[in-house]
């Protein structure tokens, strides 16, 4: 489809600051045009959808996607069939299984999930640019003035859909949201599952809103839900019924009225963001959760975050080690400071120094030490910059300086190794004390891996 670009005033928005206007809207104030803009596309179950798609004989069925063979891990992703059993994201596998007999469980496989993102965005990119990718099972495309009709987006919204079942695969059904900014795009695109179609127009907000509840707002969590009650707001409609700097002011922090001006359906500039952290975690199988496979487990780990690292041209300064053990929701951590690094040895040496803390809070607790979930994040991350060569690689190769500069040139090495002959090609050791689960890339449905992350 050939798309024209028209030309249009620019609404400027400024934290704090009330845009002078008629009595109208909202309490006295106006707002500039505030047409259908964002398309957002939502795929339905869809871990659980690319698997029905993949084997027919799930077709039909309640499905749950499983990190493990294990009833005491939990679902992350059921199928539109299981939903209808109470199943969903986080339903602890034994639990699933006393809400639904019949319900099958299959091992996930994000290799492929993947695979159909590359194809879902590519077919969507047939009738629309993507202006962003969300998440694994989410797109938002903007709409120019030529297709922001009712009429028109409704169109377009169809023939993605259709364009989807028809060219990826007939089960990957999708609910599509339509609205003045993205925020409420995506907003619409719950409101109706599965296979939903919902606009919201500038001229029913934030009236349309009411009937939902704050945490059906991306960015409203439980602990912003509790922030914004001690300030008296418990619903949608006492927060827009705030004047704008008073609603910034009960949610707190910088340009806190943003989301008052969005809810009213205003397009605001998207804010900036930058990555703070960079770590894996892993679900150990029941026979892999004493000390020796979880160290070696957060050993791989640490390994495959310091490959990221690298690869995104970034440095740590923190390194965290995290768990929870068996029967237990709380999380274990801690941490150690790190010098500016990405070298693989100096993370692992750290690493090395937080074991006998695990260990100790193993002991602490009734029984054997057993670990559900190990995990390993690098923090305080910061742009590398330009590389120069270092001032050390000529000293005397047993110097502490020389040692860090080849061991960085060794991890670099290994990171072009695997990426030619595949995961695992050269690793460091050990490796003694037993076999570990396999640790493949997985799929979080707020970030999506960059294709070289299956070879790490």
């Amino acid at each position: 489809m050939s798309r024209i670009l028209f030309a249009r005033p620019m609404f400027c928005y400024c934290s704090g600051v009330t845009p002078a206007a008629p009595e109208s809207l909202a309490a006295g104030l106006a707002f500039p045009p505030r047409p259908l803009r964002w398309l957002f596309l939502d795929l339905n179950s869809y871990f659980a959808s690319v698997e029905q798609q993949l084997d027919p004989a799930l077709r039909g069925k309640p499905v749950l996607v499983a990190p493990i063979h294990s009833d005491t891990t939990v679902a992350i992703a059921a199928s539109i069939e299981a939903k209808r059993y109470g199943i969903k994201t986080g339903t602890p596998v034994w639990e699933a299984k006393n809400l639904c007999r019949d319900l099958i469980i299959t091992p996930a496989r994000h290799d492929k999930y993947f695979e159909f993102h590359e194809a879902i965005v590519a077919e969507i990119w047939r009738h629309i640019p993507v202006t962003k990718v969300c998440s694994i099972d989410e797109v938002a495309c903007r709409l120019l003035d030529n297709e922001n009709s009712v009429e028109a987006a409704t169109a377009l919204a169809h023939r993605i859909k259709a364009g989807i079942r028809k060219n990826v695969g007939d089960c990957l059904t999708s609910s599509v949201g339509i609205a003045p900014n993205r925020l409420l795009a995506k907003l619409a695109s719950d409101l109706q599952k599965p296979d939903g179609l919902v606009i919201l127009h500038a001229e029913t907000l934030p009236q349309r809103l009411y009937d939902l509840q704050l945490r059906d707002i991306c960015g409203i969590g439980a602990k912003m839900e509790r922030r914004l009650a001690q300030d008296g707001i418990n619903d949608i409609r006492q927060y827009c019924e705030r004047r704008p700097r008073d609603a910034g002011t009960a949610w707190g922090g910088t340009n806190g009225d943003r989301l008052w001006y969005l809810l009213h359906g205003v397009d605001l500039p998207e804010k900036a963001t930058q990555s703070r952290s960079i770590g894996h975690s892993h679900v150990l199988s029941p026979g892999k959760r004493s000390a020796v496979p979880v160290r070696l487990t957060a050993r791989r780990l640490a390994l495959k975050a310091t490959s990221r690292l690298r690869r995104k041209a970034y440095r740590a300064r923190l390194l965290v080690l995290h768990a929870r053990f068996e029967d237990d929701k709380s999380t274990w951590r801690c941490s150690v400071k790190l010098p500016a690094t990405q070298d693989s040895f100096v993370v692992l040496a750290a690493l090395e120094t937080l074991f006998p803390k695990l260990r100790a809070a193993g002991k602490a607790r009734p029984g054997d030490f057993q670990v559900r979930m190990v995990g390993v994040t690098l923090a305080e991350i910061e742009p590398v910059g330009a590389d120069q060569e270092s001032l050390f690689g000529l000293l005397d190769p047993d110097d502490p300086l020389a040692r860090e500069t080849r061991t960085l040139a060794l991890s670099r090495a290994m990171d072009r190794i695997n990426e030619k002959f595949g995961r695992h090609a050269v690793s460091l050791g050990p490796q003694n004390g037993g076999r570990i689960d396999r640790i493949g890339t997985k799929i979080a449905f707020g970030r999506i891996p960059d294709l070289d992350e299956f070879h790490e």
